[in-house]
């Protein structure tokens, strides 16, 4: 797949501004990977920085919440018989 943007600068925001959010996702959401939800936040970062706003933990922690409510959520119900 072609590349349809390309990062300017930036790049992946320091651990220590990443680590705090995983962490308390992570506590939020045991259903999930930690991996998984480590690689939310990240993506949302990354996404908030390519549209153009500024990304803070905060923000960055309230849209990942988001975006793993929205995972758990749709996850299929269990098959019990």
């Amino acid at each position: 797949m072609p590349v349809l943007a390309t990062r300017v600068g930036g790049g992946r925001p320091p651990a220590p501004l990443l680590e705090p959010v995983s962490a308390r996702l992570a506590a939020e959401f045991l259903s999930v990977p930690v991996e998984t939800v480590a690689r939310c936040v990240a993506d949302v970062w990354a996404c908030t920085e390519h549209l153009g706003l500024c990304a803070t933990p905060a923000t960055v922690e309230w849209i990942a919440r988001e975006h793993l409510l929205a995972m758990v959520n749709s996850a299929p119900p269990s098959r019990a018989f």
